[in-house]
């Protein structure tokens, strides 16, 4: 399905969509007030570019230089080509120990390799701890956004999930109670877990260390809790030294959510003494697309969902309107290196406005790199037929001045009929605005006669 087609079924619930863009648009709003708490929030921008796009440059080298620290420091390290390999060393690790269930906290690469799935194939119970998470996998539902799983879902409706499958009361809404009945079902699940897992935000290539963060502290319960840990990333999480990591938690949580930091940011250096420490490092596409200059740079995202929160389109479609893992302007960018065809619409689901780009921390350019895919897809021909036809019949407009002319005239007189029609899908929801009484070339011809 498309993303136009996807996002016309979500706005068929206009209250909601209204709903969903107003609570994301106030998330941006609370990151604009945090970053201009911070004087030199735009030369931190400048700094993480830096860091990363250097990272990018020498990433061999610094996956390596993190691969031999990491295992003087006690941690086994694995090697995934894509996410049928990375499934099965966390399948191969838990076997081994016997874990027959397993507590994960947020991991986007997890859903990337469709892990829970394929574990549950395997008769491993998967327990997602961070609470959104935790929400939409009761519902046997992905994330709907990279950072608040659960966003589309109101505080009812989660009442109704947790009475379904927690046993709640019926009608439940408060948010303290609902948070309570979590807390108390989770916690008897960390201390059953046979193995925990964990993603990972940033991996010091210098300490063979990794950071998590999160704001429920589910990462360290987990891991601290079970005997194996297994930690997953994707190769790009990587930063060269420790005291770059600074940078990037003065920018994560602002970015994200509005918050000065996260509540949680918890270092992995090393295994306690009896614990099993796994990190597996995962490509996936990753090469491929550090290999091509135009979309390079998109592998410095963070995962802070600043693009998602601004986006005017995914505000007002939702995350299931997109076909891919990640949604909203840097999935759009993301999805096209996995499959053109499958994900061909994604990157046309823009105005390409660059507020993407405004608000990203780390100065992806998301909205070029959207323009370049765009261009991609029509080249290969998987853009719908009609946008292809419509951009033949501009650029055939278009070096004919004088036909340009004419379609300017017969657009000047067919405006107000398009108004009263409302016969494409703009002029549903808003009026066009009245045509100017001459066009720029007259009135250009009209001052240049002017003494």
């Amino acid at each position: 399905m498309s993303h136009a087609t996807a996002a016309h079924e979500f706005l068929q619930d206009a209250p909601r969509a209204a709903w969903h863009d107003q609570t994301l648009w106030m998330v941006r709003t609370k990151r604009d007030r945090q970053a201009a708490k911070v004087p030199d929030w735009e030369e931190l921008r400048e700094a993480a570019s830096q860091i990363k796009g250097h990272t990018l440059s020498r990433l061999a080298e610094y996956l390596e230089e993190f691969e031999s620290k990491a295992k003087a420091n006690g941690i086994q390290v694995h090697w995934a080509r894509d996410g049928e390999e990375h499934n099965r060393i966390v399948h191969s690790i838990l076997s081994r120990h016997g874990a027959r269930k397993l507590v994960k906290s947020k991991s986007m690469l997890t859903e990337e390799c469709h892990l829970n799935p394929y574990l549950q194939s395997h008769g491993i119970e998967v327990i997602d701890t961070d609470l959104g998470e935790r929400i939409v996998q009761l519902q046997n539902m992905p994330p709907s956004h990279i950072v608040m799983p659960a966003i589309h879902l109101k505080r009812a409706e989660v009442g109704e999930v947790f009475h379904e499958h927690l046993g709640t009361p019926k009608g439940l809404d408060d948010a303290q109670e609902l948070t309570e009945a979590a807390r108390q079902h989770l916690r008897g699940n960390f201390i059953s877990a046979d193995a925990a897992l964990t993603g990972v935000n940033f991996a010091i290539a210098e300490t063979g260390g990794f950071v998590v963060c999160t704001n429920e502290g589910n990462a360290d319960m987990g891991a601290h809790l079970a005997p194996v840990h297994i930690a997953c990333m994707g190769i790009e999480k990587l930063i060269p030294k420790q005291e770059h990591l600074g940078v990037f938690l003065r920018l994560l949580a602002r970015s994200a959510t509005g918050q000065p930091s996260t509540v949680f940011s918890s270092h992995f250096l090393k295994p306690r003494p009896g614990q099993e420490m796994h990190v597996v490092l995962v490509d996936n596409g990753r090469s491929r697309q550090l290999a091509q200059p135009d979309y390079r740079a998109s592998l410095a995202c963070i995962r802070c969902a600043a693009c998602f929160n601004t986006c005017p389109v995914y505000r007002r479609s939702g995350g299931y309107s997109y076909s891919f893992f990640i949604a909203g302007p840097i999935g759009s960018i993301l999805a096209p290196n996995v499959d053109k065809a499958e994900h061909s619409s994604m990157p046309f689901a823009s105005t390409l406005c660059g507020s993407c780009s405004s608000v990203c921390p780390v100065k992806i350019d998301i909205h070029s790199q959207l323009l370049k895919w765009r261009q991609v897809i029509t080249a290969a021909g998987h853009a719908p037929w009609w946008k292809t036809l419509a951009m033949q019949v501009t650029a055939f407009v278009l070096k004919r001045p004088a036909l340009y002319r004419l379609g300017g005239w017969m657009a000047r007189q067919g405006l107000p009929l398009v108004n009263l029609l409302r016969l494409d899908p703009w002029t549903k929801a808003r009026d066009l605005p009245a045509p100017p009484p001459q066009t720029f070339r007259e009135w250009h011809h009209q001052q240049s006669r002017k003494p």
